[in-house]
């Protein structure tokens, strides 16, 4: 046999040894997993898989002990004894394998960042932070949410992403840390031509007889969650239309409204658009964005990115000059 032969097969072997390490790894993990729920659906929701493919993992990994690992009942699921016993050793080499896998990723690669969209503050938020250390090395995506962003991070497939961490689908992960980098007033958009578009600042009396048409949110649902509250606390009618495809979409939009007016960030740049922006007064609606990561993830330029991030403080629930949801002051858990 020769010597490119005898390598050919080793690398085979190592291929074929390498499989079958994370086809264990997962049935740890799904062992671990569904031991910490003690529920098969709660089990099969953190991991993203079906149930059927949830329990294949664990019964494949039962046929290699050669012992049962839970006890199942209708209502209930328990570990049994070997499955108490399991458990310790089964965690560490989960968080074994998830560390090395992380420390081989290259030193050098990009952050993968979640912006959000286009036309909202994050971009801006990153580019600031990209100029200023240029050794921060960022891979974009836009998810148009949150809400689409937190499964990739919990899977450690981004490193961060931005948004309004309340209201987001479920109970917050644990394993996933936030803070807040940025209170962005919100001013209302209307065309050139609009009955209220000769007014220099608009207040919630204007909103109520107007009302407010809005692209609707489609999955970000903490965004649709803030525009409910915005429109319930100063007694506005709010109207979702389609969904907007980019700036340009948001626009056409706001163009054909000749009633109601669309709200936006006051950051957003209007030239040569024939829109109007007007500031919103007394008070003034604040958009609270959040920068969230992984509290596992070990990357030294995700930690040098959150250095880098504002820390504003949040206003006092007092403070009558501006608005925010209420439940957005109190810590999620």
């Amino acid at each position: 046999m020769s010597n490119s032969d005898r390598s050919r097969i080793d690398n085979q072997r190592l291929v074929i040894h390498a499989r079958g390490v994370e086809a264990n790894i997962e049935g740890m993990r799904a062992f671990v997993v569904t031991a910490e729920e003690l529920h098969f659906g709660r089990a099969s929701e953190r991991l993203f898989i079906s149930q059927q493919a949830l329990s294949k993992r664990i019964r494949q990994l039962e046929e290699v002990l050669a012992a049962p690992l839970f006890e199942r009942t209708t209502r209930t699921v328990g570990l049994t004894a070997v499955g108490r016993r399991l458990l310790p050793h089964a965690v560490e080499a989960v968080s074994a394998f998830d560390r090395a896998v992380r420390m081989g990723r290259a030193a050098d690669e990009p952050l993968r960042v979640d912006v959000y969209d286009e036309r909202f503050t994050p971009l801006r938020i990153v580019r600031q932070v990209s100029e200023l250390d240029p050794q921060i090395r960022i891979e974009l995506s836009m998810r148009q949410g949150l809400s689409p962003a937190l499964p990739p991070l919990r899977r450690q497939e981004i490193d961060a992403a931005f948004g309004r961490v309340h209201e987001t689908p479920g109970t917050w992960p644990a394993e996933l840390a936030y803070r807040l980098v940025h209170l962005e007033p919100l001013a209302a958009f209307v065309p050139d031509d609009h009955r209220l578009a000769g007014k220099s600042v608009l207040r919630p009396a204007d909103l109520r007889e107007a009302g407010i048409a809005m692209p609707d949110p489609a999955g970000a649902v903490e965004w649709r969650g803030y525009l409910e509250r915005l429109a319930i606390r100063f007694e506005v009618p709010l109207r979702f239309n389609a969904p907007a495809i980019g700036q340009r979409h948001l626009v056409e939009q706001y163009l054909m409204e000749k009633s109601a007016v669309g709200l936006g960030e006051m950051s957003i740049d209007t030239a040569g658009s024939r829109l109007r922006r007007i500031p919103i007064a007394d008070p003034v609606p604040l958009m609270p964005w959040s920068v969230v990561w992984h509290r596992r993830n070990p990357r030294p330029h995700l930690r040098t990115l959150l250095r880098r991030l504002p820390a504003p403080a949040l206003p006092t629930p007092s403070d009558p000059r501006v608005w925010i949801p209420e439940t957005d002051l109190t810590p999620l858990h």
